[in-house]
């Protein structure tokens, strides 16, 4: 309503509806009075506030007014411009303040009134007190002489003219005072005691006890002795109280308590207010226009805070429209979970859009203001909807991938097993006496320690094996490469020993070899010490690098020794490729130097392209890349070096014979 009431309730419940997540359409105001000048401004601007309404997204209007207000509201449909049937089949939840009461003027009896089927209405607590309905049916013009309101309501509710008061010729129907009140529907006309009338049967039986309570304390006052004295001061005071002013009332008012006819206890509390709560009605409206209302809810300010308010649901019949599933009122849709709400700009909170969520983040409620994020161990679901317990990831021994890689291990150090029994089972035979046979022997073995070393990448990271896996690989490959290294400087050196005068004679030998051995095998050892000593390998727990999966790894501690064993043996390497690589062509006695150069350059290969891929993998990936650079590198020199020798020892004996060795210049 446009008055001050009005504007209080705005400013007082707007807060507590943003508070509560709510966004108000819009707001109208309906005038309180209005002059027969203003009628038609009246007319056209409830015809554009009807229409405001059935346009609305909004299926939910709060109307706070007075009872009167109820005229006007039902003025709205036959405002309309619009197609009436059309706008009046449209339903909206019509919530009723519990000033709120559904009359209808004398012309109004016989107007629809199914804008308001389904309404829910704050009413304030009422019961019937025992004979009412029988005092109701009773009433008639003639039950109580003189009663002109009765008169009056009667010929407007009959729509007719009661015999006294006829004048001249009645073009209507005539009074015949037996009409009955039920006969009118509800919407005109209610039998029950309403909640205001329920105030008013309250309020004048609590004034009574009050004026009781009054006149009894005054009595008591005055009532000290016997005697016509007394009798003569009682009857001065009695006078005396009936002339006080009323409100000398107001202390005796305070602390009434009484249980009225209906049986229901009436006080007011410290504040002098009424102790009474507010009671919840659904309006049902049927096709006949009958009209009655069901109880669904209260509100009881007494009782603990979870047991305040109470609404059944279920007993809510709604409006046709809604064809009675629960209605909603929102201008957006449910953002569903895997998405977050983004406020449309310029429009209330409750607009919004809905966005799904970014990577790494879920929402596992509807309507949600942001995405959050999942716990480290946990993943976001394809949907984002829900987290995800991460799976322990690391290279394990029962996946095909880590018994493949096993098993090729076990084989090649079978296999190189087998080569190193062949060569000693045929140790003095020429082809394996060459080229320094325990250099050969030292070499099968490193190889094979290179296949077993594989195995430490596999399996759940530990404290010893993360110290072990790098450093006993990085130390065993030096001793292999070193080996292979002083084969290559052996057969340079042997080849430059045989021209007349050479002076390199003395350099041949065992002695020269295992130098080159142990140097270079030492140098790589101290790198591998230092790398200890400085910042060893540790396990470690990576969340990051893979939403699914929790990897247990070997942190590398300094990632500058790590690389800086590779290099080492890329140096060692290189070496040897380039010294064999320009040994090639040297005389077929000591074609060993071409196996050489073709064994470096399948390790050179093999371990040129591991860098990019280990870095380009992680997890268990970046163990297998390593383990089958391990086993690929190491087949590469055990094929290119010994197959060929293993082929004539085993299947040309008659090639490995000290003549065949010989090359014989013409």
């Amino acid at each position: 309503m446009d008055n001050d009431k009005g504007e209080r309730f705005v400013q007082t419940v707007l807060p507590l509806f943003s508070k509560g997540g709510v966004c108000v359409a819009f707001v109208e105001r309906i005038p309180v009075t209005i002059s027969a000048s203003e009628v038609n401004e009246l007319v056209e601007w409830g015809a554009k506030l009807h229409d405001k309404v059935i346009d609305s997204n909004a299926n939910i209007m709060m109307f706070y007014g007075e009872t009167i207000s109820m005229v006007y509201l039902r003025w709205f449909p036959y405002l309309s411009k619009k197609e009436y049937m059309m706008d009046i089949s449209k339903g909206k939840v019509w919530i009723m303040t519990a000033q709120m009461e559904l009359i209808s003027m004398a012309y109004q009896k016989d107007w629809d009134t199914e804008i308001f089927h389904g309404a829910l209405s704050f009413t304030i607590h009422s019961s019937n007190p025992p004979g009412f309905k029988l005092f109701v049916e009773s009433r008639n013009p003639s039950s109580r002489n003189g009663d002109g309101f009765i008169r009056d309501f009667w010929q407007q509710a009959f729509n007719c003219e009661l015999p006294n008061t006829v004048v001249g010729k009645v073009d209507g129907d005539i009074c015949t005072g037996e009409e009955k009140l039920e006969s009118l529907h509800g919407a005109f006309f209610e039998m029950g005691m309403t909640g205001h009338s329920y105030s008013i049967y309250n309020a004048v039986y609590a004034v009574v006890h009050a004026l009781h309570a009054m006149l009894t304390s005054g009595v008591k006052n005055i009532s000290r002795g016997n005697g016509i004295k007394h009798r003569k001061t009682r009857n001065q005071r009695n006078l005396k109280l009936q002339n006080q002013q009323m409100w000398q009332l107001h202390q005796f008012l305070k602390g009434i308590s009484f249980n009225n006819s209906a049986g229901e206890q009436t006080s007011f509390d410290h504040n002098g207010e009424l102790v009474a709560g507010f009671d919840v009605f659904n309006w049902i409206i049927s096709s006949n226009q009958s009209f009655h209302r069901v109880k669904v809810g209260w509100m009881d300010p007494q009782a603990p805070p979870e047991e305040a308010f109470f609404i059944n649901e279920g007993a809510i019949t709604w409006h046709s429209w809604f064809n009675q599933v629960k209605p909603l009122s929102v201008c957006s849709e449910s953002c569903h979970p895997g998405s977050s709400k983004r406020v449309k700009e310029g429009e209330p909170f409750c607009c919004y859009d809905c966005i799904p969520c970014p990577e790494g983040k879920i929402s596992d409620q509807e309507d949600m203001s942001d995405c959050s994020k999942c716990v480290e161990q946990k993943y976001p679901s394809k949907n984002q909807d829900f987290c995800i317990l991460k799976v322990i990831s690391f290279l394990f021994y029962e996946e095909p991938l880590g018994i493949s890689l096993a098993c090729l291990a076990l084989s090649l150090s079978v296999i190189t097993v087998l080569v190193l029994r062949t060569f000693m089972k045929h140790h003095n035979t020429p082809i394996v006496k060459a080229n320094n046979r325990d250099l050969t022997y030292t070499l099968l073995i490193s190889l094979l320690l290179c296949f077993l070393c594989g195995l430490l990448f596999i399996g759940q990271p530990g404290k010893v094996t993360c110290l072990l896996r790098q450093t006993v690989f990085g130390t065993i490959f030096s001793v292999a490469v070193s080996c292979v290294l002083a084969k290559t400087i052996t057969v340079v050196l042997a080849f430059m020993a045989t021209k007349p005068g050479s002076r390199m004679r003395k350099w041949v030998g065992k002695r020269l070899a295992n130098s080159i051995v142990i140097s270079c095998s030492l140098v790589q050892g101290g790198i591998c010490i230092l790398w200890l000593g400085i910042s060893p390998p540790f396990p470690s727990v990576d969340m990051q690098s893979k939403f699914e999966e929790i990897v247990l790894e070997c942190n590398e501690g300094s990632v500058t020794m790590f690389y800086s064993v590779l290099a080492y043996l890329g140096f060692l390497a290189i070496a040897s490729f380039t010294v064999a690589f320009f040994a090639r062509k040297l005389p077929g006695s000591f074609n060993e130097a071409k196996f050489i150069t073709f064994s470096m350059l399948v390790f050179c290969s093999v371990w040129l392209s591991f860098v990019p891929t280990y870095l380009s993998t992680t997890g268990k990936y970046m163990m297998a890349v390593e383990i089958f650079s391990i086993l690929t590198s190491s087949a590469g020199i055990l094929g290119c070096m010994f197959f060929p020798k293993c082929y004539i020892i085993v299947l040309k004996p008659e090639l490995n014979k000290r003549e065949q060795l010989i090359i014989r210049k013409d």
